[in-house]
Formats: C-alpha cells, sequence, structure tokens
C-alpha cells in the first residue's frame, strides 16, 4: 500500500468511497471519464465499469454488458456490491470494490441516488460528489438526446429538484460551463479524499 493509503500513525486505513450522483444531463460520466484520465497510471485511484442489462453498442459509458438472465445468475452468485434498478435496466458495481477500498484506495463510481443511505451505512469514509447544471443547462442536454418528450424532460428535472442529496458527506460539483472546469474541481475532490481533508 501506498504511503497515501495510511494514516499518521503508520496504520493502515480503508480508502474513501465516493459515490458520484446527480441528474439525467449533469455530465457524470464524461467528469468520471475525465477524472480516470487524469490519474491514468495512479494505483491509488480506482474507476470500475458498471454491471448493466443494456447492450454494449447501445452507446453512453464503458460497460459491462449483461442479459437479465446473466445479470441474476451473477447476483445469486454475489458478484455485486452494490445494485439497483433504473429506466428498466438493472445495474450493479462488482464486489471487488471492497478489496480495493480495505487496501486503502479511493473508489469512484456513479450510482444512483437511491442506493445513498444503503451505502452510507456499509462504507466509511463515503463522499457523495452531486454533479450538476442550472436547469436550462440540464434541459438542453437531455433535449439535444433527442429521446425524451418535453413532458418527459419537464418530469425529469422536477423528480432531480426533489431528490437531491443531503449531508455533511455531500459535495457538489456544478457543470454548467466548460467540461475541463468541472473536470479539475473533480480531480482536486479525490485529491482531498487521498489527503484525508474530506
Amino acid at each position: 500500500m501506498s504511503a497515501a493509503g495510511r494514516d499518521d500513525g503508520g496504520a493502515a486505513r480503508r480508502g474513501t468511497f465516493v459515490l458520484v450522483v446527480g441528474p439525467s444531463g449533469a455530465g457524470k460520466d464524461s467528469i468520471i471519464d475525465g477524472a480516470r484520465s487524469a490519474f491514468a497510471g495512479e494505483a491509488d485511484f480506482v474507476f470500475p465499469r458498471r454491471y448493466i442489462t443494456r447492450p454494449a453498442e447501445a452507446g453512453g459509458e464503458a460497460h459491462v454488458a449483461l442479459t437479465p438472465a446473466a445479470f441474476a445468475r451473477r447476483r445469486l452468485a454475489g458478484d455485486f456490491l452494490l445494485e439497483w434498478h433504473a429506466h428498466g435496466l438493472d445495474y450493479a458495481l462488482p464486489r471487488t470494490i471492497a478489496a480495493e477500498l480495505a487496501a486503502g484506495r479511493t473508489v469512484t463510481a456513479n450510482v444512483s441516488r437511491s442506493v445513498i443511505e444503503a451505502a452510507r451505512g456499509r462504507f466509511q469514509p463515503l463522499v457523495v460528489a452531486e454533479v450538476t447544471a442550472p436547469d436550462g443547462v440540464l434541459g438542453a442536454r437531455i433535449r439535444a438526446r433527442g429521446r425524451e418528450a418535453a413532458a418527459d424532460v419537464a418530469a425529469r428535472l422536477e423528480r432531480a429538484r426533489a431528490e437531491r442529496p443531503r449531508g455533511a458527506d455531500v459535495v457538489t460539483i456544478v457543470n454548467d460551463g466548460p467540461l475541463a472546469r468541472a473536470v479539475t474541481a473533480f480531480v482536486a475532490l479525490l485529491r482531498d479524499t487521498r489527503r484525508g481533508e474530506i
């Protein structure tokens, strides 16, 4: 383990689990990808791929594509650390994350807001990184995808306002301008977790 994975007394400490949450259109995956590139080659920062019941060729993030049947088998085998259902799809994070955290590494993953409370009860230290942007920016990004009607976009924005995470462990990253600016803020946040400043 690196020196960053120990406290001042030389004892091993657990790594920080960084849960990235936020509304559709906030740019969560883009910010995570930017941080993954920034920390390339640094073993203390881990960005696990999510398991999703979505075909690999469907676009979006690079993920481990599973059929619903394969997902169910993996669940029964105990391969998942966290899992949730959203937008008609099943999502999960691999159980291997537990070993990364035990080794003192910072693990960062995009998750549903619905799993925050469960994760808080199981993993410490933990940081909830809320990625957001003003409604006008979010709405424009969602509409640009061309996948949802105006009423559906409005419903997403309303839900995002109602479901914002709360708590002392929440840090907000506003992604309303150049992506590089938000990535820089997020990279600084992850660096702070290594120094024990968050």
